[in-house]
């Protein structure tokens, strides 16, 4: 094979084991309903986009200015509509402040195609931060859009008296860019810090705290804990933290529960272990049907972990995680939910070694693709007669948090038997 095209197999190769993984999370300004910040994202296999906005002000008047705004401006982006026209759209669309003659809110871009390139686009929020192997890395920026003061037509100059950053980079794996409103650089201001936390301080805190494993979700997560922290508990200001991570695919294999017809037992235990990833067994039944199939001993013997909410886990060689079933299910469950949300329950599920909690560590932070292998043998412990009669709780926990994961940016597939 000639060299050239080598070295084409090998680029195509490294693309198909890398992807975005992006996460994000908000506080309000204490006493406001709504948040004055909004992320838009597109995630696409080949393009994924990102867009943050802080819009003016606060509560509704700010939260329907930066909804609009991310709106319009990842859909453009996505269709790869020039910038030029994103921001030209911007200008004419939203309204003018009358006592500061501006008409949009703040926004970044972060743009990433083929999860070989990224490309930022900075609007006077706070600069994005990139970390690369842990450290901060000082990536170029070029001022290239300007135009006069209430100017509709886009052109050279500066829009508002503002200049509007443009970054490409290429991207190496584990590559972490941190995209913030200026609640962030604003917490502690009269509080705890006098000028507020300042961009080094933070690139400081997050080389700190950095771990490799980290998803973007947890990056973003971790960043505005300590800003609430600064803040007192009371943010004086909207605060939203997004975090854009290039990743290697990690694929994550779960198998619950038995098939409906026992001959197919053997057929979906050999499509499950021949799976390339991590396995987990939920279930008592399944549990001993897998250990058979691997003519190796099921051992649930005193448990390392105790606790009283969860059943114990158990060990098969040759399998990664060995659960109960549909209690260790709900709990993984409820830890989706909120990690859609606030993701209050982090800190609890992240350090704890329940069954439940070693499922959310994988299928949250280290999966990327997941693969569901769900029997639908029925279990009458499992019926619950407030809900439609031959209704499985097994096949409602499953498809909610295929929902819930799917709405994490994981790549989801089921497959019954």
């Amino acid at each position: 094979m000639p060299k050239k095209a080598v070295m084409n197999e090998r680029i195509d190769n490294s693309l198909n084991e890398l992807c975005t993984d992006v996460g994000f999370v908000n506080v309000n300004k204490h006493g406001e309903q709504l948040c004055g910040d909004h992320v838009e994202v597109i995630p696409d296999d080949k393009l994924t986009v990102m867009v943050l906005a802080d819009g003016l002000g606060s509560g509704v008047k700010a939260n329907i200015l930066s909804t609009l705004t991310s709106k319009i401006i990842s859909t453009m982006i996505a269709n790869s509509l020039p910038i030029e026209e994103c921001v030209n759209t911007i200008a004419s669309t939203l309204p003018l402040c009358k006592e500061r003659q501006i008409a949009y809110s703040t926004f970044t871009i972060v743009r990433i195609s083929n999860n070989m390139e990224a490309e930022i686009i900075q609007y006077d929020n706070p600069w994005v931060i990139l970390l690369r192997n842990g450290k901060n890395f000082d990536y170029p920026k070029t001022a290239e859009f300007v135009a006069d003061k209430g100017e509709a037509i886009f052109s050279k100059g500066v829009i508002n008296k503002k200049v509007i950053y443009k970054t490409k980079i290429r991207l190496q794996e584990n590559d972490t860019f941190i995209a913030m409103s200026d609640g962030a650089i604003h917490a502690g201001i009269g509080k705890s810090l006098n000028f507020g936390w300042q961009r080094d301080d933070i690139i400081k805190y997050m080389e700190e705290i950095y771990q490799s494993d980290y998803s973007a979700k947890t990056t973003s997560s971790l960043l505005l804990s300590k800003c609430v922290e600064l803040y007192g508990g009371e943010p004086g200001d909207d605060t939203t933290i997004s975090t854009v991570k290039i990743r290697r695919r990690r694929p994550i294999n779960l198998l619950i529960g038995p098939p409906a017809n026992p001959q197919d037992v053997m057929k979906m235990m050999a499509l499950f272990f021949a799976k390339e990833g991590k396995h987990i067994v939920c279930g008592g039944t399944t549990s001993t049907l897998a250990a058979e199939f691997l003519r190796k001993s099921l051992n649930t013997g005193l448990p390392n972990y105790v606790d009283p909410d969860i059943p114990p886990t158990a060990a098969i060689d040759g399998v990664d995680l060995v659960t109960e079933g549909v209690i260790t299910m709900s709990r993984v469950l409820e830890y989706a939910r909120d990690y859609l949300k606030d993701n209050d329950d982090y800190f609890h599920w992240k350090t704890s070694e329940d069954g439940a909690s070693q499922i959310a560590q994988l299928l949250f932070e280290e999966a990327t693709d997941i693969n569901f292998y769900v029997g639908r043998a029925m279990n009458a412990a499992h019926q619950n007669p407030d809900l439609p009669i031959g209704f499985s709780i097994k096949m409602h926990i499953i498809d909610e948090l295929s929902t819930c994961l799917k709405a994490m940016g994981k790549q989801i597939k089921v497959s019954y038997f």
